[in-house]
């Protein structure tokens, strides 16, 4: 059975090597971007490696609410004719658990005249929106929300004027928010972000025929983006997912005798980060064929088991790898000696407390585990003295942490249980089915 149509606890199992190519879901970000631009576009937008996962198509059924047509064509490829703009949706905007899909929304939305209500499911409704909120009412968007900047909340945007914004904290979702709005701005729109975020906004922004200035400078980097501009429709090629790929990478690091190989990851340099964290740690990974797809840098990424170590991470790394701690602390488990991932107080506030979660997991596993407000600490078990496993993990609905767990009991020395694993499909449609092909041993509990 598939992780989509999962929804029985499901145990992984120590398993024997991992072997074989896979390609790789597309990516979240370029995908729910796809189908937001190509809405506010004139024309049509032919999309092809659409993620077909629930939070993408919860962004495909906000963009028809909003008067768009999107239509399915099969195979991952969809069709967006857009009107050059939005229009106000008859009834309430249900984002599900698409925190990425909610935020650009808020923003696109944010410049046309009209009122519309965004709701989500409950961990969704649990996550803040101030972060966006704030730049687009400065702005002259008007919301009414619950306490904490919480969904449900209400709408109303048009007649925006253009700001400068200096992002308090990395966010590569509320600097697209604000460059969204800014499409529909009086004036010129200018974020500045201390640190580098995912750059696909700007690049898509092109694609679609924009005109957006980027400056790196000493103080950080400067995004400028004149308002009143129109975009045309155009062909998107969606490249795998470096988040998704992560997964039947690292199994295979950390199972012994294995080799796979993931097809056609995006290796955009600012999504990279684990990547140069895991060669860091001794990772024998090899990247081959690189090429363009659709203005981003992709390439085949090949993952061969090996001996880790324990490494500090960078925090400033973590903008270019914020989804990909939870997998990397499975890695950090499996690796000789202490791990430091520092300066992701940003975990915390994703689908769940992905710290808090992933500390408890791993500590249920036998893990030596250090929980800070904004870092975690694992002291791995060592190549040659697996984790001893034997836990039932509590996801709390996020498909990171199942998919994590999932791949560290496919090493552990005891199987590993997960309880929710029906949200994988949010990211990873056929998680199960593609590792179990690779030859992982995850059954349903």
């Amino acid at each position: 059975m598939s992780s989509s149509g999962q929804t029985a606890a499901l145990n992984a199992r120590r398993c024997g090597p991992l072997r074989g190519r896979v390609r790789p879901p597309g990516d979240k970000s370029v995908s729910h971007r796809a189908l937001i631009f190509g809405a506010l576009a004139y024309g049509d937008t032919e999309v092809e490696g659409l993620l077909e996962g629930e939070d993408v198509l919860r962004t495909a059924a906000a963009m028809r609410a909003f008067g768009a047509r999107v239509e399915a064509l099969g195979g991952g490829r969809w069709r967006v004719r857009g009107r050059g703009g939005l229009s106000e949706p008859a009834d309430v905007i249900d984002c599900g658990n698409a925190g990425t899909g909610v935020r650009l929304i808020l923003g696109a939305a944010s410049g046309f005249d009209l009122a519309a209500t965004f709701t989500g499911d409950e961990s969704l409704r649990s996550r803040p929106m101030n972060r966006v909120m704030k730049p687009l009412a400065e702005m002259g968007a008007r919301f009414l929300h619950r306490s904490g900047g919480r969904l449900p909340l209400t709408m109303r945007g048009g007649d925006l004027q253009a700001l400068e914004y200096r992002l308090p904290e990395p966010s590569a979702q509320v600097k697209s928010a604000v460059l969204l709005a800014g499409l529909n701005a009086r004036g010129d729109t200018v974020v500045i972000e201390p640190e580098p975020t995912r750059d696909h906004t700007e690049r898509m922004l092109r694609g679609f025929g924009a005109r957006v200035e980027v400056e790196d400078l000493p103080d950080g980097r400067r995004i400028t983006l004149a308002g009143g501009q129109s975009l045309t429709g155009t062909r998107i090629r969606v490249p795998g997912d470096p988040s998704s790929a992560a997964f039947p990478l690292v199994a295979a690091l950390i199972t012994p005798g294995s080799e796979v190989t993931v097809d056609g990851v995006l290796l955009n340099p600012l999504r990279t980060g684990l990547l140069t964290t895991l060669q860091e740690m001794g990772a024998d990974l090899a990247i081959s064929g690189v090429r363009d797809e659709g203005g981003e840098p992709v390439g085949d990424v090949t993952a061969r088991h090996s001996a880790l170590r324990g490494v500090d991470v960078p925090a400033a790394r973590a903008p270019s790898m914020i989804d990909e701690y939870p997998i990397l602390a499975v890695a950090a488990a499996f690796a000789e000696g202490v791990t430091r991932m520092r300066g992701i107080g940003e975990m915390r506030v994703k689908e769940s407390d992905r710290i808090a979660l992933m500390a408890a997991g791993l500590s249920a596993c036998g893990l030596a585990v250090e929980e800070e407000p904004e870092g975690l600490i694992i002291t791995g078990a060592g190549a040659n003295r697996p984790p001893v496993g034997g836990a039932d993990v509590v996801t709390r609905g996020d498909h990171r942490i199942a998919m994590s767990h999932l791949v560290l009991g496919m090493a552990a020395d005891s199987q590993v249980r997960i309880d929710e694993p029906g949200m994988i499909a949010t990211s990873f449609p056929g998680f199960v089915d593609l590792m179990r092909g690779l030859g992982a041993d995850i059954s349903a509990a």
